[in-house]
């Protein structure tokens, strides 16, 4: 009986991989013939691909490659064991697309949220120097960034971050525990400031007056007129500014980044009030700005003598 059991392991067919089971039982048995003769056909026909290593019988090709040209797949091979079918079902088998847009919201509104910050401390610092050269900033006196985030309706932080550019220009200095200063300038300061201007700017004024043709000077002549309207309101805030980008367009011509920076630092240092400074006079304002509008008449008429005792006048008369 035992040997009779051994005969009946030895006929008995193994179980088929996936789809065999629905095969005739002749049908199934041409599977590995088959397979076997398309196999040799591909090794044949394509050994500089393979470089003469056998197929595997019912091996699916490797991923990415291409089948064999000119061989078909025998009708009605199923795969072996373990491989999914080419047709439908390894697409459904495949993993979704991971989506790759969830991140894109939080690292386009990252930026946004730095730039309303940063907009916030420059209104600020704006601010805070319209009230120092107005003289609503006493020299001298210190203030803390929370009671005047109070006053401009914000947090301390933008306060304190403005007050810090401020210390880097000079206009206050660092109160540890406290705030910030008000820097309290002196007559010779502001001399010094002027003297140092002149060095950098008649030099510069002079070349711009032998090289730059009279019809650039004429597109500068509203920034003149714009200084003279602030003069004439008695607006001192409003006219260091506009005072201020006269100078830089004039400047600017020289083509020289770096002394425009430089130049502007040392302009924007001499407008801080005085300790005490009294209040600027109407007049004061007006004769200045006109030396705006005679700078421009002599620029343009190259009226080297003229440029200089204008430029020299204006930096140590007004220290505007």
């Amino acid at each position: 009986m035992e040997q009779g059991a051994a005969r009946e392991r030895a006929t008995e067919r193994p179980s088929p991989p996936f789809g065999d089971a629905a095969r005739g039982p002749e049908e199934a048995a041409r599977v590995p013939e088959q397979a076997r003769a398309e196999s040799a056909r591909g090794e044949h026909t394509h050994g500089e691909h393979t470089h003469g290593e056998p197929a595997t019988p019912g091996a699916a090709p490797a991923s990415g490659a291409a089948p064999a040209s000119g061989v078909a797949p025998a009708s009605g091979v199923a795969p072996a064991s373990g491989v999914a079918p080419a047709s439908g079902a390894a697409s459904a088998a495949a993993p979704a697309p991971v989506p790759v847009r969830a991140a894109v919201p939080a690292a386009r509104t990252a930026p946004a949220a730095r730039v309303v910050r940063h907009s916030v401390r420059g209104q600020i610092l704006d601010a805070l120097r319209t009230a120092l050269v107005g003289g609503e900033l006493v020299p001298g006196e210190v203030y803390s960034a929370p009671a005047l985030g109070e006053r401009f309706g914000v947090s301390a932080t933008p306060v304190r971050e403005a007050m810090q550019r401020l210390a880097v220009e000079g206009a206050v200095e660092v109160v540890p525990n406290r705030g910030f200063r008000v820097t309290e300038r002196t007559p010779r300061e502001l001399a010094e400031l002027a003297e140092v201007r002149a060095l950098i700017e008649v030099p510069v004024m002079l070349r711009l007056a032998r090289t730059v043709p009279a019809g650039r000077w004429a597109e500068l002549r509203p920034l003149a007129e714009a200084t003279s309207a602030a003069a004439a309101r008695g607006d001192r805030a409003h006219y260091a500014e506009a005072d201020r980008a006269f100078h830089r367009a004039v400047l600017s011509l020289a083509g020289n980044e770096q002394l425009l920076a430089v130049a502007d630092d040392l302009h924007r240092r001499s407008q801080w009030p005085l300790i005490s400074a009294p209040v600027v006079r109407h007049g004061v304002l007006v004769a200045d700005a006109a030396e705006h509008t005679a700078l421009l008449d002599a620029l343009t008429a190259q009226d080297l003598a003229v440029v200089e005792a204008l430029v020299r006048e204006h930096f140590t008369g007004s220290n505007a």
